[in-house]
């Protein structure tokens, strides 16, 4: 048996819908479909939104304000252990991008191999630093950035000598192809002499495996169960039948 080189996420993101029953399901798919990490995402939404975004009205199947939404969508406590127990028992690792400095401890306690700055953190630079001092491998999303910053956060992590992976990404929901700009992969990994992969918002499943043969290392990609769904990110994802064509492909173009 060959050995793997790229590593796969399925980002479960928001996708769930706060069900932690869909989300086991997600797990179950991300394993079957062979994933080597499952990721969430963990917010405070009294940190991360203001009280004027929050009240703002929308409509959704948990109510009328961003609010009854933003809540939906977070487990408690007691849910993460759950799914953070029910993953491991699937011989699945588990991680999760923190949004706010509050849900970078909240994390602390069940001890993942590894962090995430999503793109829309690059420039929170007390949060970088405070998972930068963690000194685990830390994948950093680099959507919406510009160089000059993203080499400031290349510059923070090696300070504190903790191991990075850049991910070339776009964030636009779904991202396409004529944005993609993949050649972005192997430039990252010339300047910054570091490992690259993608975090690919298209609706496409070939996309990933372009990737890898320009040399990402890694593919993290959403996965729903339904892209019909109720959800801001359905569309940018894949259910489950293209996600397991996805590996195929990115398994077939590692080498």
């Amino acid at each position: 048996m060959k050995q793997e080189r790229v590593t796969i996420i399925a980002e479960l993101g928001i996708n769930h819908l706060g069900n932690i029953e869909i989300a086991k399901q997600m797990i179950d798919g991300a394993k079957e479909c062979g994933a080597n990490l499952v990721k969430l995402q963990k917010r405070e939404i009294n940190r991360v939104y203001s009280q004027e975004e929050l009240d703002k009205p929308r409509e959704s199947p948990f109510g009328t304000t961003n609010r009854k939404l933003k809540e939906q969508l977070e487990f408690d406590e007691n849910e993460w252990n759950i799914l953070v127990d029910y993953t491991r028992k699937k011989g699945l690792d588990i991680f999760a991008s923190a949004w706010d400095l509050d849900s970078v401890k909240f994390l602390e306690k069940y001890d993942f191999k590894y962090n995430k700055i999503a793109s829309a953190l690059l420039t929170h630079l007390e949060l970088c630093e405070a998972i930068a001092k963690q000194g685990k491998y830390t994948f950093i999303s680099t959507g919406m950035s510009t160089i000059e910053e993203i080499t400031k956060v290349v510059l923070l992590f090696r300070k504190y000598t903790c191991p990075i992976e850049l991910l070339h990404c776009n964030s636009e929901y779904p991202t396409p192809l004529e944005n993609l700009n993949l050649l972005c992969i192997p430039y990252l990994q010339k300047l910054y002499n570091c490992n690259v992969g993608l975090s690919d918002h298209s609706s496409e499943v070939i996309v990933p495996a372009y990737a890898v043969a320009l040399g990402a290392t890694s593919i993290e990609k959403h996965l729903t169960l339904d892209r019909a769904m109720y959800g801001s990110d359905q569309a940018a994802s894949l259910a489950l039948a293209g996600f397991k064509k996805m590996v195929e492909y990115v398994r077939i173009s590692e080498f």
